[in-house]
């Protein structure tokens, strides 16, 4: 009986065993539910991990009737698919820490001024973070991109005008304990048509270093490129300038006429060496001004992912090389691929500097959005060195905040200094940035003056427009403003709340996504919208 006890008792023993190893192996692993569906919440704001690259498109697709979870409001619930499997999170991720803006008092210093920023990068990082399952870093967010990111309903200015200012305002829905209200100050630029838009003379710096070896990198500037050769005119002209460890020309000054030509260029692209982001901006500012066209559109376009490894890394040594050329008139637009050793501040800092716009493409729906509707027509430049000045009236507003734009802040006194860089617009911009207000109870009368200020990129002529704003103007409702307006404002929280904002300390992102799903249903049909919707609720299930 012993030694039959003994053996039942070892072969127990091994079952379980075997059961143990079979179980860790995965093979038990259980149907993915809300409990296990995501890793635990990553705090915004931390350096994100991942060995692996974003793929182009979600690694899992959630069915709309997936689990659900309820909101913060139990009266009301609203039911929210699982998000995707969450990646580990990604290495190597490069972004600065701007701060945030305070709150001022009028007292203090009535004058609020900024330069003018299109970027709209950091929105589109964000929703490449969420699509894996993992909340973007606090130092990503800049809110005046996310909020930069959709369209605002301003109208076009009439046809002698080259800018319309609008402003409204109403009460914020995400201040509960007093009453502060929420400024939307628009800029809108004239739109030039395709057959009006001047010709164009574009170098295209790609990034085939290794790091860019894969379908989202490199495999993703080839087919956007491809889309742009479509919307080419045929006096345009088209140069590709490569990079690995060496810059070399793969495709000579061609007219967009010969789109064949173009497109075999593209499709030759392959991944070789390491990253010299120097030798090849430098390379494609010197195609630019072969090819220079003194009546048209110059502009170095650079594809990649931000790594700089060899030669100069740093986006001032690089653009002080070429910064002639963009005296000239030969302006940058970056153009970011991919994630996992992506460097988002040197995307962004050298558009800056390059007097161009920087943009992030994380999948082939946003290269259409950017290279077919957006890019050939917003190359155009209508304004440079373009800022604005807010002059609070100190009777009325009691203090100010500028939401975002902390990288963008120019002094006071520099407003009317035509030497002083700001920001570039491009034709059919629309740039929005926001403030919150506080006013003195009671107080009645001009809330705010709106400055803007830009030389003319043909004449050099300087122009300078101005707005008033009444708190007359202010509506007593939040849900009784713009829909617009009221996307802007809920966009900001949410962007604060990523951010981290000491100004969104009581957010929720609940709260948040209420009000967007409510506006989504006056912004029937925007497939923006609806798409932000989704992220909101991706995010706050993440979150909490």
């Amino acid at each position: 009986m012993k030694t039959l006890r003994k053996a039942t008792g070892f072969s127990v023993l091994f079952v379980l065993f075997v059961l143990l190893f079979l179980n860790a192996c995965g093979v038990f692993a259980p149907a993915a539910t809300k409990e296990n569906v995501s890793e635990a919440p990553v705090a915004a704001g931390q350096n994100l991990e991942d060995e692996y690259p974003a793929p182009e498109e979600p690694a899992m697709e959630v069915p709309s009737y997936a689990p659900t979870q309820a909101l913060d409001d139990a009266s009301q619930p609203l039911f929210i698919a699982p998000a995707p499997l969450s990646k580990n999170e990604p290495d190597d991720m490069f972004f600065e820490n701007y701060g945030v803006n305070p709150s001022i008092d009028t007292e203090d210093d009535n004058l609020s001024t900024f330069a003018l920023d299109v970027d709209t990068g950091s929105y589109t990082v964000m929703r490449n973070y969420l699509k894996d399952g993992n909340l973007p870093p606090a130092d990503s967010v800049r809110v005046e991109e996310y909020i930069n990111y959709f369209e605002q309903g301003y109208p076009i200015p009439p046809a002698h005008q080259a800018f319309g200012v609008y402003v409204d305002g109403g009460p914020s829905p995400f201040t509960q304990s007093e009453r502060y209200d929420m400024l939307r100050i628009g800029i809108q630029g004239y739109e030039v048509s395709d057959e009006e838009r001047k010709d164009a003379n574009l170098v295209f710096v790609i990034d085939v270093s290794g790091s860019m070896d894969m379908d989202n990198r490199l495999g993703l500037v080839k087919r956007s490129l491809e889309l742009l050769v479509e919307r080419l005119r045929r006096d345009d002209t088209v140069s590709i300038v490569v990079y690995g460890t060496e810059a070399r020309v793969v495709l000579e000054p061609t007219r967009g006429s010969k789109k064949g030509s173009i497109l075999e260029a593209i499709y030759s692209l392959q991944p070789e060496g390491v990253t010299n982001a120097e030798a090849g901006i430098r390379l494609g500012y010197r195609m630019a001004m072969q090819d220079f066209k003194p009546d048209g559109i110059n502009r170095v376009i650079l594809c990649s992912d931000g790594v700089a490894n060899m030669g100069q890394t740093e986006s001032d040594a690089i653009l002080d090389e070429i910064h002639g050329h963009v005296q000239e008139g030969v302006l940058m637009t970056t153009i970011g691929f991919g994630m996992d050793n992506y460097n988002d501040t040197l995307m962004e800092q050298l558009a800056n500097d390059g007097n161009g716009f920087y943009a992030y493409v994380d999948d082939i729906d946003e290269a259409e959005r950017l290279f077919i509707d957006d890019l050939t027509s917003t190359l155009q430049t209508i304004a440079l060195d373009a800022k604005v000045q807010v002059d609070f009236n100190s009777e009325v507003v009691m203090r100010y905040r500028l939401v975002g734009y902390e990288n963008r802040a120019v002094a006071d006194d520099d407003f009317r200094d035509n030497s002083v860089d700001a920001g570039e617009i491009g034709a059919g911009h629309t740039v929005t940035a926001l403030y919150e207000i506080k006013l003195y109870p009671d107080a009645y009368g001009r809330v705010a003056t709106v400055n803007m200020r830009w030389e003319d990129p043909d004449t050099h002529q300087v122009t300078e427009i101005s707005k008033d704003f009444n708190s007359g103007q202010i509506a007593v409702d939040f849900r009784e403003t713009d829909p617009y307006f009221q996307r802007a404002v809920v966009v900001a929280e949410y962007a604060e709340i990523l951010k981290q904002s000491y100004w969104a300390e009581d957010g929720s992102m609940g709260d948040v996504y209420q009000e967007a799903e409510r506006i989504s249903e006056d912004l029937y049909g925007d497939e923006v919208m609806d798409e932000f919707v989704d992220l909101v609720r991706q995010a706050r299930r993440i979150k909490d």
